[in-house]
């Protein structure tokens, strides 16, 4: 029978990567299969759909085996995605000469709480307070990492958050920033829940600034009297102000140097939508600890974070990051680093944005699929024969 064409370029991609010195063949045509149904419109996360929109020519149970037992190095492959990774990111931000933005978030996958009787349960879940929707929710709780350049963000790494180990997701954040080695400016994103003395410490001991949201509460020493950020708002006058645009946005700014607690120095600018009173209802602080950055350059450098957000969102609708169904814990994370490397390769594929590269792929995907049925019946090839292999007999 005839290989379909878009099959090539997957494992063209992986040859790149530098993955058939590592991974045996067998291995190799999982990954392609697995990749191939995580881009297809339609996967919903579960194995039934990866041995379905994949074309894979053997029983779905391999597919089981591959996740849960098979003795392939899922570290591997992510080391040689992230080496990619890092070396596409230094490149770009050097081309563009612009600074490496590294930003750290979490979300939840979740889950169905399962019945206390349940004798097969998926391992690692717990309850995870989600801010979004202001409740708990019974899942896994994922930390990651992204890095990015002002064009392209990458998932780099992530963590389970596991209440069991004692490790708190700033914790976590510092192991996967541990691993970062890179040769230029670079700045870590992060929102109010994550700048902590600790984390912040960690980061300039890298060589890495931080730009990250703060809670109003937060403590500032204003000529050495210790006063919360929010309090001390409300001695700022709109004279002690000034506008700055950062995309279609207005914002009202005021700035503050000088300590806050758990920094002897760094800059956190008071910022308030123009159109909005200079009250602390609504009020935002954002934390840079490189003071020679513009107000206008912190703000335009934080809102980089959002491509975390993005990603968190994109890969849930489009490749089922929260999707599956396996319950072992090394199963279920190599699914998380199968989608990491779906979301990449789109993106490799375009050389551009994710949601384009998903199009493209899909698009290549149906022409690999209306040429295979063409060049079957040039072949004479049974029609019971391409229906087989095309799952649909």
């Amino acid at each position: 029978m005839n290989r379909l064409a878009h099959h090539q370029g997957v494992h063209k991609f992986f040859s790149m990567l530098g993955l058939p010195l590592y991974f045996s063949k067998p291995v190799m045509k999982h990954l392609v299969h697995i990749v191939d149904a995580m881009i297809s419109k339609g996967f919903s996360g579960t194995l039934t759909d990866l041995h379905h929109w994949s074309f894979h020519p053997n029983h779905r149970t391999t597919l089981s085996h591959f996740f849960t037992n098979s003795p392939w190095k899922e570290e591997v492959l992510l080391h040689k995605l992230q080496q990619w990774i890092l070396h596409r990111v230094e490149r770009t931000a050097k081309n563009e000469n612009q600074p490496i933005f590294v930003s750290i978030d979490d979300t939840i996958c979740q889950k169905t709480k399962p019945l206390s009787q349940a004798k097969h349960v998926i391992q690692g879940c717990d309850w995870h307070y989600s801010h979004a929707d202001k409740k708990s929710i019974w899942g896994h709780s994922l930390v990651w990492l992204m890095v990015h350049t002002m064009s392209q963000a990458f998932p780099f790494s992530f963590r389970l958050y596991d209440k069991e180990s004692g490790k708190s997701k700033g914790e976590l954040a510092i192991e996967m920033l541990s691993s970062l080695n890179v040769h230029q400016p670079v700045y870590v994103l992060m929102d109010s829940w994550y700048p902590s003395q600790t984390l912040v410490d960690a980061c300039l001991k890298k060589g890495f600034h931080v730009i990250a949201m703060l809670k109003t509460n937060r403590i500032l020493y204003p000529k050495g009297i210790a006063i919360q950020a929010k309090k001390l708002a409300h001695y700022i006058e709109p004279k002690d102000t000034h506008l700055v645009t950062v995309g279609e946005e207005r914002y009202r700014v005021y700035r503050y140097e000088g300590a806050l607690k758990g920094l002897g120095d760094a800059v956190v600018l008071f910022t308030w939508k123009a159109d909005q009173p200079l009250t602390s209802e609504y009020l935002h602080c954002i934390l840079s600890t490189d003071r020679e950055l513009s107000d206008e350059d912190i703000l335009r450098y934080y809102t980089e974070r959002w491509s975390i957000e993005s990603f968190f969102r994109q890969a849930k609708d489009q490749l089922k990051l929260d999707g599956y169904r396996i319950r072992k814990h090394q199963a279920v994370k190599r699914y998380w680093i199968l989608v990491q490397l779906a979301y990449v390769y789109s993106m490799f594929e375009s050389n551009s944005n994710f949601s384009d590269g998903l199009d493209l792929l899909r698009k290549k995907k149906g022409h690999s699929l209306v040429e295979f049925v063409y060049r079957a019946a040039k072949q004479n090839i049974p029609i019971d024969a391409v229906k087989k292999q095309l799952h649909v007999a």
